[in-house]
């Protein structure tokens, strides 16, 4: 205990207040009906965390709209009166467990596995994405080429993370999470490699960040100064876990700049090893320079499930909350065991990924 006691302060992230520091990662489930409604199983899962002393809850990624932004089959979405009620069964128990919950909301963009709506996938532009579909996600072979999003419907893709964020709102929700990272939608328009635009979305750093920023206004302006939003944010994608800004440090300082001054509460900053240098052998870490830049509270993820480590990182001042993937998958009650010093169990995919459940083990 005597090392990790900075895990367990009180904290506030935007209006929410936290009674530790410690944040269960989203993770892709798809658990929900074929037509996204959330379920009694997903209702149990995101509950078992609370009651395992984690202060906070990030859903899996919810869709946003009934066109382009799904991504897998089975994914829970938030777009309908049916979705939305469906979503207060785990609002309410985790509420009811002692947790907060945060709804993280995404686009897909070029990275669609399934659509139920049986629509074709848009990105900035029509390049081709790296790697093939995950099977774990019930995908096979290369991803569709995307077709370029027109401007009418970039701005329908931020009428749908509004949209989805007043539902969000209205649910019970402690807040929303922008998912602004891992080669989906709005990652596709920060990334250089895949946003071939010529128009404002396009070429500079400063128009590739344009869009998150456009989003994180519009949600801010539609659910008031009091309602907790954020955005997440990586370097690497699911289908490119190599990938790093060409700009480096300078990107860094545009994007997280430009991100700390859009009306968010947080930057979710999620890296493979959250501490590491974020682009060459030495130098800080990107959660360092969300935290430089941004000036807004930085939530770590990345491997942080040794508390030394996690504690660490926060008493360096480089966030001041961090999340859990697969160290809460090993242990739902990671936070209350740490607290009352028991021994944590090691990840085990063949454990946690069962047929029936659809557990994704991997943080996207």
């Amino acid at each position: 205990m005597q090392d990790t006691e900075s895990l367990f302060d009180i904290v506030t992230l935007g209006n929410t207040t936290l009674y530790n520091r410690v944040g269960v990662a989203p993770m892709t489930r798809i658990s929900a009906t074929p037509n996204g409604l959330a379920t009694d199983q997903m209702a149990s899962y995101y509950t078992s965390f609370a009651m395992g002393g984690f202060g906070l809850i990030i859903t899996e990624g919810i869709y946003t709209d009934d066109k382009h932004s799904p991504g897998y089959m089975d994914q829970p979405g938030m777009v309908n009166n049916e979705q939305e009620q469906a979503w207060r069964q785990v609002v309410d128990a985790v509420h009811q467990a002692g947790s907060k919950i945060i709804a993280q909301l995404m686009h897909s963009g070029a990275l669609v596995h399934g659509n139920p709506f049986g629509q074709d996938s848009i990105a900035p532009s029509a390049v081709q994405p790296k790697g093939e579909k995950s099977e774990i996600y019930e995908g096979i072979g290369k991803y569709a080429m995307p077709r370029e999003a027109t401007k009418e419907e970039i701005e329908e893709v931020i009428c749908g993370f509004v949209e989805t964020a007043k539902r969000a709102k209205s649910v019970g929700f402690d807040g929303i999470e922008i998912h602004g990272a891992n080669g989906y939608l709005l990652d596709e328009f920060l990334t250089d490699y895949t946003n071939q635009r010529t128009d404002e979305y396009g070429g500079s750093t400063e128009n590739r960040v344009r869009l998150l920023v456009e989003v994180s206004k519009a949600i801010r302006k539609a659910v008031g100064e009091e309602f907790t939003v954020g955005i997440r944010i990586s370097q690497a994608k699911v289908n490119d876990y190599a990938h790093k800004w060409s700009g480096k440090e300078r990107d860094a300082e545009i994007i997280f700049g430009s991100l700390g001054e859009a009306g968010l509460d947080f930057i979710h900053v999620t890296e493979y090893e959250a501490w590491k240098p974020a682009f060459d052998t030495n130098g800080p870490s990107l959660v360092s320079l969300a935290e430089k830049y941004g000036k807004i509270p930085v939530i770590a993820n990345g491997h942080l499930e040794d508390p030394k480590k996690a504690s660490e990182i926060i008493e360096n001042g480089e966030a001041g909350l961090v999340t859990l993937g697969k160290g809460a998958l090993a242990n739902h009650d990671w936070v209350n065991k740490v607290k009352n010093g028991k021994a944590l169990a090691t990840f085990k995919p063949e454990e946690v990924l069962m047929p029936n459940a659809k557990i994704k083990v991997f943080e996207v």
